[in-house]
């Protein structure tokens, strides 16, 4: 369990996340409401200003995600729960949840995590339905009987 001392520690590192990106968010905002198209330019100066405003928006909508995540686990450190692992029920030390606060699981438990996500992946290049296009046929056999 957490002392009261790193529990705080903790707490001025989300609150601290969730001031900056209430601030990037409140910039994001303000830039798609100024956002003015200039009728009349020429369609690749308009199309670079459209990707980088799309790409602005992407920016917005993965830090809109990082909120999320950052009031769940204030939300488990209001509930004495933010050091015990979701998928284990282990703890997550301290140091780790410092350098990422925004962790619900143990160093044990994302390392696999993470081995299963790329066992899946390499297993899509290899042949998996990712392969298949459009009009593509898949045979399927039943299983032999024992």
């Amino acid at each position: 369990m957490l002392n009261q001392k790193e529990k705080n520690q903790i707490r001025a590192v989300l609150a601290e996340e969730l001031r900056r990106l209430s601030k990037k968010g409140e910039s994001a905002l303000s830039y798609s409401m100024n956002h003015e198209r200039n009728i009349g330019r020429d369609s690749i100066d308009e199309s670079m200003e459209e990707e980088l405003f799309s790409t602005e928006m992407r920016l917005h909508d993965r830090e809109k995600f990082l909120l999320g995540k950052i009031n769940k686990q204030i939300a488990r450190l209001e509930a004495d729960e933010i050091d015990v692992c979701e998928d284990c029920g282990e703890a997550i030390s301290f140091r780790r949840l410092l350098a990422r606060p925004v962790t619900t699981l143990c160093i044990e438990c994302k390392e696999q995590s993470e081995r299963e996500e790329q066992a899946t992946e390499q297993a899509g290049r290899a042949g998996g339905f990712g392969e298949l296009s459009e009009g593509s046929e898949v045979e399927v056999k039943a299983p032999a009987e024992e």
